[in-house]
């Protein structure tokens, strides 16, 4: 026959702690099981546990007395100064603790002494050393096993000499740190923090011109270009230009692509117009000049730009838009799909798209397979057909030219703006009422307007106000 053990009686639940009534196996209140619950064991040994002596009382009169913070954060509480040594006591070994900066009268010793600051025991005290990373005096780190920060911060006091510092001529200083200097790769030795590009974000304005490109916000950098400047024609009119130019980015060095081909085309214009070259076929020109720029970059050796070297099979290669006001007369160039767009002054005139676009989705709709909404809504809607460079099809320049009959605003811009203002009439919607008289400033709030709308791309727009006296309805217009 078995036997049997009695289960010891409970005085709470384990689980909640409220005592059980006597012979339940379970609690009535929270179900715990109480025949889980291990027997007692026979023999119970203990420990003792030693309470070291208390310390004598400190009479009536001599009561520590806590004292309070003088100084409270912005959430209005009291901000924590208070240290072991502001108020009377003793450490772990009974000796009386003592002011960190006052040494100790019967000791000599005191915050300097080996122990440590506040440490009143000799260099054999079984205290170990604190590591303060904020020491002040880093020159007792040796003596004290304290060490100085690495990095230390530029913004405090004791840097400000060296931060007043001229850099070495032609050493760049980190925007960051502002103490490093910036490697040839583009970052800081002291940081590692990446220094912004020149070509993040450019801006220029003449007189009668403005431009602005950033780099947007999910390109690593700026893959657009641009040239603005002014000449004069043989009869002493003004002529003004500005040369627009978007890299392919599935091509190797589209950055090296764009800004050669923007180079390319404002030197041959400012170099045909002086001559009496008309604007058209000066236009005409510049874009070859373009063309046989970029060509020229497929000549260079294969390790010139080792990073693009998964691309190294496409040829450098970019799109190019261009405006040109001379002798009251609009010129446009263009290859690829880049555009212009005309903004009258006036805005209850109609607005209008200069340019059409090489790509897939204009060859839809100019074959009418297609409507125009329905080529735009394709994922091929962006695929160029046409672009400058060594794997190019034969090259077309397209040009136009107009003649205006009222002042206005000529918009002259990459895909990663008119993304987010593609017709006419919200591309004017998106121009500054004040543009005609502040290009460079409407200039930054279209780059701004792209950017707010996702700045999926680079964003370049340069903007040439067009004064003319009105001369009655209509206007010419010739396209090549």
């Amino acid at each position: 026959m078995s036997q049997s053990h009695q289960q010891p009686a409970l005085a709470k639940c384990p689980g909640c702690e409220e005592p059980p009534a006597a012979g339940d196996l379970f609690c009535g209140v929270c179900g715990y099981d109480l025949s889980a619950v291990p027997a007692r064991p026979d023999d119970r040994p203990t420990m003792a546990i030693t309470v070291p002596p208390a310390a004598p009382a400190a009479p009536a009169a001599e009561a520590v007395r806590w004292p309070t913070a003088e100084e409270t954060d912005s959430s209005d509480v009291p901000a924590p100064v208070v240290r072991p040594a502001d108020v009377p006591g003793t450490d772990s070994g009974g000796r009386p603790l003592t002011e960190p900066d006052t040494p100790d009268a019967e000791s000599g010793r005191g915050a300097a002494s080996p122990s440590g600051p506040g440490r009143t025991g000799g260099p054999d005290s079984a205290a170990a050393r604190v590591r303060h990373d904020d020491r002040a005096d880093p020159g007792g780190a040796d003596a004290s096993g304290d060490f100085a920060l690495a990095a230390p911060d530029p913004r405090a006091p004791e840097h400000a000499a060296a931060l007043a510092a001229a850099p070495a001529p032609g050493a760049k200083v980190c925007v960051a740190c502002r103490s490093g200097r910036v490697d040839a790769d583009g970052y800081c030795e002291n940081c590692g923090h990446a220094q912004p590009r020149e070509r993040d974000h450019m801006e220029q304005e003449l007189d009668a011109v403005a431009a602005v490109s950033d780099r947007g916000l999910r390109h690593h950098r700026n893959e657009d270009s641009f040239a603005v400047s002014s000449t004069a024609l043989p009869d002493g009119s003004p002529a003004v230009v500005a040369i627009v130019c978007d890299g392919v980015s599935s091509a190797s060095r589209p950055d090296d692509a764009s800004a050669a081909a923007a180079s390319a085309a404002n030197e041959a214009l400012l170099e045909s117009l002086p001559r009496g070259t008309h604007p058209q076929q000066a236009m005409h020109e510049a874009i070859v000049a373009a063309s046989e720029a970029v060509n020229a970059l497929a000549r260079e050796p294969a390790g010139a730009r080792e990073h693009d070297a998964p691309r190294h099979q496409n040829a450098p290669a970019c799109t190019l838009v261009g405006a040109i006001m001379a002798g009251g007369l609009l010129i446009v160039g263009w290859v690829g799909d880049s555009r212009v767009y005309w903004v009258p002054e006036d805005r209850t005139q109609p607005t209008a798209r200069l340019t059409e676009d090489d790509s897939w989705a204009a060859q839809m709709v100019a074959a009418g397979l297609m409507n125009e909404a329905e080529a735009y809504a394709d994922e091929r809607a962006h695929a160029i057909t046409g672009w400058l460079g060594a794997d190019a099809y034969e090259l077309e320049p397209h040009t136009a030219a107009f003649k205006p009959d009222r002042p206005g605003l000529v918009v002259v811009c990459t895909d990663g703006l008119w993304n987010y203002a593609e017709s006419a009439e919200e591309m004017a919607a998106a121009v500054p009422a004040d543009a005609q008289g502040q290009p460079l400033h409407a200039a930054r709030a279209l780059v701004g307007h792209a950017l707010d709308g996702g700045g999926h791309d680079n964003v370049t727009v340069a903007l040439v106000p067009f004064a003319v006296r009105p001369q009655g309805a209509g206007s010419a217009c010739d396209t090549v």
